[in-house]
C-alpha cells in the first residue's frame, strides 16, 4: 500500500492512499481510534475557534474532533448533525445534501430539536476532519442557517486539492487528490 505523509503543525500522519469508484484516489485521514492525532488537531483548531459560541459537527469522523475542541474552549455542549434520524429527532430539523467526494450519493442530515434549541440565535463553528467539494459543509450551514444560527466560522483538520484556495475556511494542512 501507498501511503502519503502529512504535517499536521507539528505532528506526521501517515495517510494510505485508497481508490474511490469515480477513479480517483485520495490520502484517506481518519482520526477514528487515533486519540494523539485527534488531541493535537483538537488544541491546534480550538484558538482559532475560541469566539464561536457553540460548535457542530456531522457524524461520525469529526464527533472525537469536535468533542476535544469543545473541552478545550470549555464548551459543555455541541450539536451533532446525524445521517439517519433518531427516535428522539421526530420533532427536529432535515436537510439534504447532494454527494460528498467519499459517499458519491445524495444524504440526509438531521439535527435533533435539542440541538437546534442549542445553537438557535448563536455563531456556530462548523468542525470536521477534512474539507474537499464543499458538499458536506454546503450542508452544514445550510442545516445552521435552518436552525436561525450564523455560521461563524468553518474550522477542518485538512483541506483537500482545490478546497485549500478557499478563502473562506480555516484548516491546518493540505493532502493532494491522487489520479
Amino acid at each position: 500500500m501507498k501511503y502519503h505523509t502529512v504535517d499536521i503543525e507539528g505532528f506526521e500522519a501517515q495517510l494510505p492512499i485508497l481508490p474511490l469508484p469515480s477513479g480517483i484516489s485520495i490520502a484517506f485521514f481518519n482520526l477514528h481510534g487515533d486519540s494523539a492525532l485527534t488531541e493535537h488537531s483538537a488544541k491546534a483548531l480550538a484558538p482559532k475557534l475560541a469566539d464561536c459560541d457553540v460548535l457542530i459537527t456531522a457524524e461520525s469522523k469529526g464527533l472525537q474532533l469536535t468533542h476535544c475542541v469543545a473541552r478545550e474552549l470549555g464548551h459543555r455542549y455541541y450539536a451533532v448533525a446525524r445521517k439517519t434520524k433518531k427516535l428522539y429527532m421526530q420533532d427536529g430539523i432535515e436537510i439534504t445534501i447532494r454527494s460528498s467526494i467519499t459517499t458519491g450519493k445524495e444524504q440526509k442530515l438531521y439535527l435533533s430539536k435539542h440541538d437546534v434549541d442549542l445553537i438557535k440565535g448563536k455563531k456556530v463553528g462548523i468542525v470536521d476532519d477534512v474539507v474537499s467539494t464543499g458538499a458536506s459543509l454546503a450542508g452544514l450551514e445550510e442545516l445552521v442557517e435552518k436552525a436561525g444560527a450564523t455560521v461563524h466560522k468553518k474550522a477542518f483538520v485538512l483541506a483537500e486539492a482545490d478546497a485549500a484556495d478557499r478563502t473562506d475556511v480555516i484548516y491546518l494542512a493540505t493532502i493532494p487528490i491522487f489520479k
